[in-house]
């Protein structure tokens, strides 16, 4: 697509094939590869001090997401909280526990039975990896990163004298500058937050309000993984399993006390900076106190009225804020409502809309945000209807310019948009109701991604499109390409979508990565009926595995929230519809020419 779209957009696209699964790559356990790391640096093999320890940090940082990762899940698969009998709440408890160690297994293989020890993890939460690869780096004459692990140490350690004099020296050292000096661990909600301040002590508060609002949503996400990270054995000083003498459900009182305990204690981590002993006092009302004045400064006062809202939930009653509320009603002429105060971590989940539509994974299941797998979108009978008007109504290249292969030469691109759809329909070269099918599962689509995305504004349809890809015969061996390459769609010129699938084939997974492009964060095979929705920015890079038999199609749709980028043709369709609806006749004047979007 040619530049047409909204940095606003939702892309949705209704995928009629497959199973989620994980990217699977089993983890050599990190106090392994830290023991090996110690000893090669008493060896002074200080290049293998480097592979195994930055391979016990990767190690320890993927146990530490994938633990999330299951654990919310399966906390969203098997909810306590829906359970009204002793023996569900103990089959939701069976099962999700059978769900947790089936998840981390997956990933983490033997890791997930493997014990580290305390002392190990201790060393992990004081940064005592950075301070070997800091001597490391130093003695394989790499200053740069040598800064980065001292600073990263140093962080956590400020005490530590003999860190502070080596930071100092590596300043004057040639070759390294002031960004080297990162911390290589910095939680995102913190550093936003810190960064944030500085930008509004200077008197940017454009720039500090962005910040605020950034650190907010990281603040957030990071209370939802500290209170995941509660969900496994708890332990306390005076509390020994082993010695434990009392009955089942006094057991089970004193674990979810346990949790509870730990759950709370997250606010209080996530207030702490690395290092300190205490919390930053009033940590998260800040956020809102701070976005008050920062949103006043720049005339923004709805915005500052209802940040000042939310920090009165937080303190109730300040005086200088309730005097600036006062102002805001005033100046404004109505009164406002708090901010969602964890609008971004907050359970999604609106109305699914139509009847037999299921929740398949959420955003977090699926290892990404604003990501939503559904299953049941369509029927089996409508699978099959679409596949006759496939058949019958997609062109080579339509679509695409005309181009047979666009993305691979190993593949043959078909396509058709909902307004040709109709016209074959009029015409009678296909059944007007399969017509009207593509058209009416495309509304179905838009409005269960607008209600279950909770948006406050109406989605637009940016393009629809029908199409399949089919393996060329005699091309398929030692394929290492890609259907559609890795893209986020805000930022390429000639995007690609996600699919329906109606017969059987080889391949053509859609997957989600990382920025790398490489990273493989989550794998959607087909299945008739399925829909996967996401927001296609930055934070969704996404492709299309290889066509490697058969062939593969989809519905695909785009959607913006501007107006003034919707679909011309849609608007047309819109119009054909709505005759059809009101019995009217299509007169001559009505031009049905569908035009390549692609």
């Amino acid at each position: 697509m040619e530049g047409n779209f909204s940095p606003a957009r939702l892309l949705s696209k209704v995928l009629l094939t497959a199973l989620l699964t994980t990217c699977v790559a089993f983890l050599e356990p990190f106090d392994l590869l830290y023991e090996n790391a110690v000893q090669a640096f008493y060896d002074s093999d200080y290049d293998n001090v480097v592979r195994f320890m930055e391979g016990a940090l990767r190690s320890h940082r993927e146990v530490r997401s994938t633990r999330i990762r299951c654990r919310l899940r399966c906390q969203d698969q098997h909810q306590l909280g829906q359970v009204f009998s002793e023996s569900r709440f103990f089959d939701a408890v069976i099962r999700r526990a059978a769900c947790m160690d089936a998840c981390v297994e997956k990933k983490l293989g033997s890791q997930s039975v493997h014990k580290v020890s305390e002392d190990v993890v201790q060393d992990f939460n004081r940064r005592i990896p950075y301070n070997y690869l800091q001597l490391a780096y130093q003695k394989l004459k790499q200053p740069d990163k040598a800064a980065a692990a001292a600073h990263t140490y140093f962080q956590a350690n400020p005490e530590h004298v003999e860190m502070g004099k080596n930071l100092e020296q590596y300043k004057d050292l040639q070759g390294v500058q002031e960004a080297h000096f990162v911390d290589r661990e910095a939680r995102p909600h913190q550093r936003s937050f810190t960064a944030a301040v500085k930008l509004y002590d200077k008197g940017d508060f454009e720039g500090s309000i962005a910040l605020f609002e950034e650190a907010l949503v990281e603040y957030y996400k990071a209370d939802v993984e500290c209170r995941a990270l509660c969900q496994w054995p708890q332990k306390f000083e005076g509390y020994d399993y082993l010695r434990y003498r009392y009955s089942l459900y006094e057991v089970i009182s004193d674990h979810f006390t346990q949790v509870l305990h730990c759950e709370h204690e997250c606010v209080r981590d996530l207030a702490t900076r690395p290092g300190r002993l205490s919390p930053m006092e009033n940590y998260l009302p800040l956020h809102y106190d701070y976005l008050q004045f920062a949103y006043f400064q720049v005339g923004r006062l709805e915005e500052a009225l209802r940040s000042a809202l939310s920090y009165l939930l937080f303190q109730k009653g300040e005086e200088f804020v309730t005097e600036n509320v006062a102002y805001y009603r005033e100046a404004l002429g109505h009164d406002g409502e708090p901010r969602e105060v964890s609008t971004c971590c907050r359970r999604l989940g609106g109305p699914l809309l139509y009847d037999g539509v299921q929740l398949v994974q959420n955003s977090a299941a699926l290892n990404g945000t604003q990501r939503v797998l559904l299953d049941q979108v369509i029927t089996r009978e409508e699978c099959s209807a679409l596949k006759h008007l496939a058949h019958a109504v997609t062109v080579a290249g339509d679509g695409y310019r005309g181009r047979m292969s666009p993305h691979t030469p190993n593949e043959k691109f078909e396509g058709a948009t909902v307004l040709k759809t109709l016209q074959y329909g009029y015409e009678g070269r296909v059944p007007m109701s399969s017509a009207r099918l593509f058209y009416d599962i495309s509304e179905r689509a838009r409005r269960i991604i607008e209600s279950y995305f909770l948006l406050n504004s109406t989605l637009h349809f940016s393009y629809t499109h029908l199409v399949c890809r089919t393996a060329i015969t005699g091309q398929q061996d030692h394929r290492s390409d890609l259907s559609h390459p890795i893209h986020a769609d805000n930022c390429l010129l000639d995007p690609e979508v996600l699919y329906h699938q109606f017969n059987n084939f080889e391949g053509g997974e859609f997957i989600f990565t990382e920025m790398d492009a490489k990273t493989v964060t989550a794998s959607v095979k087909p299945k008739c009926g399925r829909m996967v929705g996401f927001s296609s920015g930055g934070e969704n890079p996404h492709g299309v595995r290889a066509v490697t038999k058969g062939q593969r199609c989809a519905v695909a749709l785009w959607f913006t929230l501007d107006p003034l980028f919707r679909e011309l043709e849609r608007l047309q369709a819109d119009e054909v519809i709505q005759a059809l609806d009101t019995q009217a006749v299509w007169g001559q004047s009505l031009s049905i020419n569908p035009k390549d979007e692609l």
